[in-house]
């Protein structure tokens, strides 16, 4: 539903996107990932129609962003960033608005009004200026217009910036009850919210593709995936590291002391299991465990291995 090929941008002497290859199918929710200034919000608003690119393709539901503007973006609802809004319009004025400049039939856009209002918790604020609002209920504003039209594509630069935590969980579970009909794209600084809702992740840096898989397989390129954390007491600290160590499965192990206690992490070898061995340790020396855990990874630390300057250094030698 959405096809990206070589798709470039340039202001000035500076490349903000540098050739990006994306593919995105019916039922995918892509969480877009990077560093600031790595050319997501650039991405998106290419993919939009919003800005032209200096070399590439968009292609959205077979429609080629540049060559059939109106028929493509017919088929998009888009979140900018910031969600820009007419300041002196209420949120109703705005959507009915949005609902004649997408030409919905009067009915239609009626039932789409009250649809999209529901769907974002808009209505104690329904009649308000947008200007007086929250950060939190204009970026609401933002989505109920996106999705007003029903499209197949969604485009989402940020949805729940500015949302409070019970606003995020209710914007997450919209999108996760639209994914299954939709193509979804989102910008987002939350890795969490990739975990939460995404079925695939993509990093760029620097304008260019860095990684692209599942969040589980791009978990398993963390040094923590399979590692198994347990908090003990001191004094079986240094007997527990002895002996984890000489498990085969263990790659290495980390110590850290702090108040009596001592937390202990074994890092999987080639992303063995090591959780059931650890707990056999465990029960067989008898060790006083307070917690024991295994970890799936954390995102953070492969999004900071593939964005450092170091890693940048790298693609660039190898290109």
């Amino acid at each position: 539903m959405i096809e990206i090929a070589g798709l470039t941008k340039r202001f000035g002497p500076i490349t903000a996107v540098a050739g990006i290859d994306l593919a995105v199918g019916k039922g995918e929710v892509l969480g877009f990932l990077g560093p600031n200034g790595a050319g997501k919000s650039t991405t998106m608003k290419m993919v939009a129609g919003y800005l032209a690119p200096d070399a590439g393709s968009v292609r959205i539901c077979g429609h080629d962003i540049e060559s059939d503007t109106l028929a493509a973006q017919r088929q998009i609802g888009y979140l900018p960033e910031g969600a820009p809004a007419y300041p002196d319009m209420t949120p109703r004025q705005f959507l009915r608005f949005i609902a004649e400049v997408r030409a919905l039939p009067r009915d239609a856009a009626r039932q789409a009004l009250t649809d999209a209002v529901a769907n974002t918790e808009l209505e104690p604020v329904l009649d308000q200026p947008i200007d007086t609002l929250s950060k939190g209920f204009k970026r609401r504003v933002g989505l109920a217009q996106a999705i007003l039209h029903n499209p197949p594509v969604l485009i989402m630069d940020e949805p729940t910036d500015g949302l409070d935590p019970n606003q995020k969980h209710a914007v997450r579970q919209l999108i996760r009850s639209m994914a299954s009909e939709k193509s979804i794209i989102i910008s987002t600084h939350l890795l969490e919210e990739v975990e939460a809702i995404c079925s695939r992740a993509v990093i760029i840096d620097r304008g260019r593709v860095v990684a692209d898989g599942t969040p589980a397989g791009l978990l398993a390129r963390s040094r923590h995936h399979n590692a198994v954390t347990l908090m003990l007491a001191a004094a079986d600290a240094e007997r527990a590291g002895a002996t984890l160590k000489t498990l085969p499965e263990v790659a290495d192990v980390e110590q850290l002391a702090s108040n009596g206690t001592a937390t202990l992490t074994a890092y999987s070898r080639n992303g063995a299991v090591l959780i059931d061995n650890v707990i056999a340790a465990a029960s067989r020396e008898g060790w006083d465990v307070k917690e024991l855990y295994a970890e799936p990874g954390r995102l953070d630390e492969v999004f900071r291995a593939v964005t450092t300057s170091d890693a940048a250094r790298a693609r660039e030698s190898r290109a």
